[in-house]
């Protein structure tokens, strides 16, 4: 039977109502943290949130001030956009080869007296065992497969390197953007809440020291000789950091009892309880926050895997508001510690939106290079057959797959 479209929507109807009862609380909430906000001074800011909080606290390390706005900068008279997008198939058990394909896509945007525009994809089998899998070199006998979210890390690690390849053919001359979708941190390192991680440590070193730290090298390498900056875009951010800061900085109780009291969602505590399931968007989109074009203050986020491991590529971020929502964008260390660079991400992000009616043109570009689609897949599959029958190789696949297209009844 399918889905039971009528049951959903009166289940839909029940959550929209319980929302619509909590809505005037939330709000009443949010104007409180906000006016409790603005009396936070910066030294008191930066002392609460030096050190980072427990398991399922993730704090945001204040920098400058705890609240704040920036204007944006004129624009360069010409510029470059370049930004790459990737998208994957992965290891199919129910097809008769061990493979998997990244397709990676992009753009690079030209403005100013001379515009152009370069669209590019390029698509890429892995089917040998290096690719496949992990090894641990001091036991080759350990090791990871390449598979599910492993592969989407190998994923993000190609996307960069890509880009370091696209932001070199680019005119040295042109101050550049280089502009990636999503978080410069790989989450998928760090453990729940911020404890172990669950890859060993050679996994580790293969996708952070040897891939994604290797990549960003290259780009600070190349920032040291032409003008350019790096920053990942997060449209609709869920994030909590900021509004957890804040909640350390206005409990009155020692900041070891409120990690354990509190969460990113609940606290029976004043004033914490004025936190409660709120998102750092809604914290800058309130009355008084940011006004369209500006940005907040620079916070450097307390991940346990950037923090432990990503040097002076530590990661940095700050809210936009970009007119029809508050992004977060993140940055390097050595791009937030540039005002320079800084400056000229900011003002770049904010014409991309613009010019995209609220989301950057290029990273959108970029994805319609990269996607692939269902009839992609299903024709990557009729290839994987084609391909092994002309070289007379046996085609097969599992029960359970073969059942999905037979009709039963």
């Amino acid at each position: 039977m399918s889905l039971d479209l009528d049951e959903t929507l009166l289940q839909l109807d029940q959550v929209a109502q319980r929302l619509d009862l909590v809505r005037d609380d939330r709000q009443a909430r949010l104007q409180r943290l906000v006016a409790a906000a603005a009396q936070v001074t910066s030294p008191d800011a930066k002392e609460k949130t030096r050190y980072p909080t427990g398991r399922g606290f993730l704090t945001a390390q204040v920098e400058d001030s705890l609240l704040g706005r920036y204007a944006p900068a004129a624009l360069p008279g010409d510029w470059s956009v370049v930004s790459v997008d990737g998208s994957h198939i992965d290891v199919d058990r129910h097809i008769p080869i061990s493979c998997y394909l990244i397709n990676l896509g992009g753009c690079a945007l030209t403005y100013g007296a001379n515009p152009d525009a370069r669209l590019f994809s390029r698509a890429r089998l892995f089917s040998q065992d290096r690719d496949l899998y992990l090894t641990d070199p001091s036991n080759p006998a350990h090791e990871e497969a390449v598979t599910g979210p492993l592969l989407g890390l190998v994923r993000t690690v190609r996307e960069l390197e890509r880009l370091v390849e696209v932001v070199k053919e680019c005119p040295p001359t042109l101050p550049t953007l280089a502009l990636v979708d999503g978080s410069l941190v790989l989450w998928g390192l760090s453990g729940r809440g911020g404890g172990e991680s669950r890859y060993a440590s050679f996994v580790r070193e293969a996708i952070l020291q040897e891939g994604l730290l290797a990549a960003l090298n290259d780009l600070r390498n190349l920032a040291q000789h032409r003008l350019l900056t790096l920053a990942a875009y997060t449209s609709l951010p869920r994030s909590t950091e900021v509004v957890n800061a804040l909640r350390c900085c206005l409990c009155p109780h020692d900041l070891s009892q409120c990690r354990q009291s509190c969460s990113n969602r609940h606290s029976v505590h004043a004033p914490c309880d004025a936190a409660n399931d709120l998102r750092d968007r809604d914290l800058f989109s309130a009355s008084g926050g940011l006004e369209e074009g500006w940005r907040s203050p620079i916070y450097r986020t307390n991940s346990s895997v950037s923090r432990e491991s990503y040097g002076e590529h530590q990661v940095h971020f700050y809210y936009l508001n970009v007119g029809e929502e508050i992004a977060r964008v993140e940055v390097p260390q050595w791009v937030a510690r540039d005002e320079t660079l800084l400056s000229l991400g900011h003002s770049l992000i904010l014409d991309q939106c613009r010019r995209g009616q609220g989301y950057p043109v290029a990273i959108s570009e970029a994805h319609q290079q990269a996607v692939i689609g269902g009839g992609d897949r299903q024709m990557f599959r009729r290839m994987v057959a084609e391909a092994l029958e002309r070289r007379g190789l046996p085609v097969y696949t599992s029960e359970k797959e073969r059942s999905k297209h037979l009709p039963w009844v």
